[in-house]
């Protein structure tokens, strides 16, 4: 098969796997554009409880995907774990309306991970298979802009269905969308075949660390030390004057630059170096705890942060997984894309918590100036990582 053939039938599947995140995010993001307010107003949950969920949610969802990301390369197949992933998440999310407690919605929001857990080492390692490494950025762009496209709708969906449905029904109506998801998976995205990884577990492990992979985690980890959840914006965002009615569609701001910023930082650092456009992303979580900090402002500043955010999730949940396969071996991209997840979850959680437990003890400004500091330290050792590296994909 010629290259020009092999890259046609890739970017097919991109487009497959990018339309299964869509329906997947209209289904998921309707009912987390809503789910802070409905944990903190409804479960009576405290912001440090709001930061625990998200945080040991996320955080047991990438320790998990390294168990995925190691089976996937042991198989050398992808498909039917991605498939198990999305069926689990998909069953998970209409449990929140049955919720009666802060900790039975952590139950809920677990299982849920636990199904991304399953499906995304595979998923990214199935993506980045799919096309020639020159083309990764580009991939990870397109299928990062049909993924949030999806959260665009579904946070307008969620409000416009919350005054008919209320919270439960707008839950279980989440399973319509997800269903469509899973069609989708099965009958259009096509297995790709990987030479298999035979070691085991922590011998792949130790192999995929490279030096030049754990430098690159190293800075990683410690940005996302301080890179709080979504939940937090929204939460700021209702406390400047924001409705509950209008929550969603901040979220929906947040997911529209998070759209628009996807594609063109993708192939920018298919072009500049990733690294390089990596340090791009972390700036914006700088810009964005500055906005933050700002001392007047009210729902505008809530706005105007609410975009940096947008785009600062789309400029590093692009470009952060396209930079992988550059460090490791083909064979080993699952279990790479496992220690990657894995590395952030741990500092994910200490993220959420410390944020959440920093706003409730002295205030917003305290839990946003630590978030600044950490995201400048991590853009600049970026820099200094991407000037050794160079502008090469």
């Amino acid at each position: 098969m010629t290259d020009e053939k092999r890259t046609d039938s890739g970017m097919r599947n991109v487009y497959a796997l990018g339309t299964v995140s869509f329906f997947t995010d209209v289904s998921s993001e309707m009912v987390f554009s809503v789910l802070p307010s409905y944990i903190v107003q409804v479960l009576g949950a405290s912001k440090t409880e709001l930061g625990l969920i998200e945080g040991i949610a996320e955080a047991s969802s990438n320790i998990l995907r390294m168990a995925s990301g190691y089976i996937s390369d042991w198989i050398g197949r992808r498909k039917l774990l991605v498939l198990v992933g999305y069926g689990v998440s998909t069953v998970a999310k209409p449990l929140f309306a049955l919720a009666s407690s802060w900790t039975d919605a952590l139950v809920v929001r677990l299982t849920e991970r636990v199904g991304k857990a399953i499906r995304t080492a595979p998923r990214d390692s199935l993506l980045s298979a799919s096309v020639s490494g020159g083309k990764l950025g580009k991939a990870f762009g397109l299928h990062r802009t049909l993924d949030q496209a999806g959260a665009i709708v579904g946070p307008l969906l969620a409000a416009l269905l919350l005054p008919l449905l209320s919270f439960g029904g707008l839950f279980y109506f989440s399973l319509l969308p997800a269903f469509i998801a899973l069609l989708i998976l099965i009958f259009f995205v096509q297995e790709t075949t990987a030479p298999r990884a035979g070691g085991t577990l922590l011998a792949n492990i130790r192999e995929a660390a490279n030096a030049d992979f754990l430098r690159f985690l190293s800075v990683a980890a410690l940005f996302s030390v301080g890179a709080y959840d979504y939940s937090f914006v929204l939460v700021f965002a209702g406390e400047a004057g924001v409705s509950n009615e209008y929550v969603p569609l901040v979220y929906m701001l947040i997911n529209l630059l998070t759209v628009m910023i996807a594609i063109p930082i993708g192939i920018a650092s298919d072009k500049l170096g990733r690294e390089r456009m990596l340090a791009v992303g972390y700036g914006l979580l700088a810009a964005t705890n500055a906005v933050m900090l700002f001392p007047s402002g009210g729902i505008v500043k809530a706005l105007i942060a609410s975009c940096a955010f947008g785009l600062y999730l789309g400029a590093v949940e692009t470009v952060q997984r396209a930079v992988i396969p550059r460090y490791v071996d083909a064979r080993l991209r699952g279990t790479a894309y496992g220690v990657y997840y894995l590395t952030i979850g741990v500092f994910y959680l200490v993220a959420n918590t410390s944020v959440g437990l920093l706003w409730d003890n002295l205030g917003s400004a305290a839990a946003f100036t630590y978030s600044l500091g950490t995201s400048v330290a991590a853009c600049l050792l970026m820099i200094l990582l991407s000037s050794k590296r160079g502008a090469k994909p």
